[in-house]
């Protein structure tokens, strides 16, 4: 008897049971979302918020200089006597701004006309945008940044202005020039920006043919 325990009148003591483990949130896998059908989108700053011009080319340059930027051709044309940089887009090789960096004139955020590819008519001026790579592509390539970010460029503009394949042109194609250079392939060009419309699920429209009317374009007032 000496050893039964004294009786607790408190009631026997039960051990808390241990908190409810708390669930592990797994986040699902994102989704594949598909590209919308018919919409060819890029950087803010390519579309501007005046009214368009009614562009039917866009002509592809080269700087024939090793380096550059939109600020410096900006800086030599002004010197020249033009009223700003002449370019509507420059993109960069690395040199002075970055490798494959669309920078975008003054010109295209006012939708104003171009001063890179005079001739007789201006057709090429007045209804041509200018994009200019910086680089000497006679004695060296684009970088394929550049390839990649002017592609991408000429799909926005061709969907967004209704404006063809066949109106990529290079700057030779307007005048006697060897600008854009032996080592820029327009038929690349043309190409990538293709396979950049298809990518983004926007349908490619057949090649046009176009009236000898629909050549006879209004210019404005004589241009630099």
């Amino acid at each position: 008897m000496d050893s039964v325990p004294e009786p607790s009148f408190a009631g026997p003591v039960v051990a808390a049971p241990p908190p409810p483990a708390q669930p592990t949130f797994v986040a699902p896998p994102a989704p594949n979302q598909p590209p919308v059908a018919g919409r060819m989108t890029g950087p803010r700053d390519w579309t501007p918020t005046v009214a368009a011009r009614p562009w039917r080319w866009i002509v592809i340059h080269h700087s024939a200089t090793h380096s550059g930027s939109a600020a410096q051709f900006d800086k030599m044309h002004r010197e020249k006597g033009w009223d700003e940089l002449g370019y509507h887009f420059v993109i960069g090789n690395g040199s002075s701004s970055g490798n494959g960096q669309v920078e975008v004139g003054s010109r295209w955020r006012a939708q104003k006309w171009g001063a890179h590819a005079k001739t007789a008519d201006n057709r090429y001026n007045d209804y041509g945008i200018g994009i200019c790579l910086v680089g000497n592509f006679d004695v060296e390539r684009p970088t394929p940044a550049q390839l990649q970010q002017l592609a991408k460029l000429v799909a926005f503009l061709e969907k967004t202005y209704r404006i063809p394949a066949e109106r990529v042109i290079g700057h030779g194609e307007t005048k006697a020039t060897e600008c854009p250079g032996r080592y820029m392939s327009i038929a690349q060009v043309r190409a990538m920006a293709k396979q950049a419309l298809v990518d983004a699920g926007v349908s490619v429209e057949p090649a046009v043919t176009f009236a000898a009317s629909d050549e006879e374009l209004l210019t404005d007032t004589a241009r630099q």
